[in-house]
């Protein structure tokens, strides 16, 4: 692993880095009030230090009539840079955490609101309109989009990321549906298998993988749990109706038998909601950054359940890498789930054989119609 810049993201962390090396040279500081320490930043060296949507005093508190220095000012000629807070845009730029269900669902004190009015769903409505649509937008999602990466390296970089599995499916699935209950199943024993189950963080196939890694930690939770949604709305119908139902899920089952896994949504499919079973969310605004992103992390392998077009992209875009050999992932499986999906309905399988014969990812593809089939390669595997 690469050394990384220290990122500051805390009052505590400053005042430790502070305590620990006397400088802030060359640290990365986002979203802080640092009004209260102005002595502090005015007395260490700043130099390259990069300052990200942070809070300043205007001037150094002074002695007499005469004001003090601007801080702002002072710390650029001591050679740090200052990126100012963007106005006007739902969402933190700067963000230094991964998102949480609560969050972008806009979960306080247990009381939660209609989805249309969720920072979920604020942010999505806010790309679809003229101020989100600037240039001064596109800098603000940039922005957010390379801080979610680096604190998507934050939880992956504490992970064996040959123990990563992606699970990609389409997001149509119905939770009634027997193949959502497969889905689960999967995700579940994946995770009972020590691995971290990844996924796209949509509904449907995406949904199940999620739902059965949290609930991988109780024998008899996941049949519960699939009664339960099954009788709910789908999200097209109801969005609330649906996200209240997974809501009474978390809330039955909580606490530290819940499985972790990671999910990737986009706001680019902004009109899918969030699924609220996988426990650390990387939300992106760039689909592509958010593709890429997805499948290079899965270095476990990944299994496709059944879907359309967004998944297909998927297969191949995974299938490339292995092809030419790229990131060390030749070893990793692509195991298409469902056969008679993938040979006839969505013909993927014969061409991603016919790629795979003597390349270097000849052996690592597979189309299975078994669940403990699939389960068995991915954890079998060493990417």
């Amino acid at each position: 692993m690469t050394a990384r810049s220290v990122e500051i993201d805390s009052l505590a962390d400053l005042d430790a880095q502070v305590a620990r090396t006397g400088a802030l040279n060359g640290c990365f500081v986002s979203s802080l009030d640092l009004r209260d320490r102005t002595d502090v930043l005015l007395r260490v060296d700043v130099t390259g230090a990069v300052f990200l949507g942070c809070r300043f005093a205007e001037r150094a508190a002074a002695s007499g009539a005469d004001p003090g220095p601007d801080v702002a000012e002072r710390l650029r000629s001591g050679g740090a840079l200052l990126f100012p807070a963007l106005p006007d845009v739902p969402f933190d730029p700067y963000r230094p955490l991964l998102y949480s269900p609560d969050e972008l669902y806009g979960v306080h004190d247990g009381r939660r609101p209609p989805y249309a009015r969720s920072p979920d769903s604020a942010v999505y409505a806010w790309t679809r309109s003229p101020a989100g649509n600037t240039l001064t937008a596109d800098l603000a999602a940039t922005l957010h989009d390379h801080s979610v990466d680096g604190a998507l390296d934050d939880v992956t970089d504490r992970l064996d990321p040959t123990r990563v599995v992606g699970v990609m499916g389409g997001h149509a699935l119905r939770r009634q549906d027997p193949a959502y209950a497969a889905t689960a199943r999967l995700g579940a024993g994946l995770t009972r298998a020590g691995r971290t189950v990844l996924t796209g963080g949509g509904p449907g196939a995406m949904e199940a993988a999620n739902l059965g890694a949290y609930l991988s930690g109780w024998d008899d939770a996941l049949p519960v749990a699939l009664e339960q949604l099954a009788t709910s709305s789908d999200y097209g119908d109801d969005a609330d109706g649906w996200a209240s139902a997974a809501f009474a899920v978390r809330d039955r089952w909580r606490g530290d038998r819940v499985g972790a896994s990671l999910s990737i949504p986009t706001w680019f499919y902004g009109h899918e909601p969030t699924n609220v079973f996988g426990t650390s969310i990387a939300k992106y605004f760039a689909n592509a950054l958010r593709e890429d992103t997805l499948l290079h992390r899965c270095r476990g392998g990944i299994v496709f359940a059944a879907g359309a077009a967004g998944t297909v992209q998927e297969i191949f875009q995974a299938a490339n890498d292995r092809f030419y050999g790229l990131r060390g992932s030749s070893g990793a499986p692509l195991v298409l789930l469902g056969r008679e999906h993938w040979t006839t309905t969505l013909p993927a399988w014969p061409l991603l054989q016919a790629l795979a014969h003597d390349s270097p990812m000849a052996g690592a593809v597979h189309v299975v119609d078994d669940l403990d089939e699939a389960l068995a390669l991915v954890t079998a595997a060493v990417a």
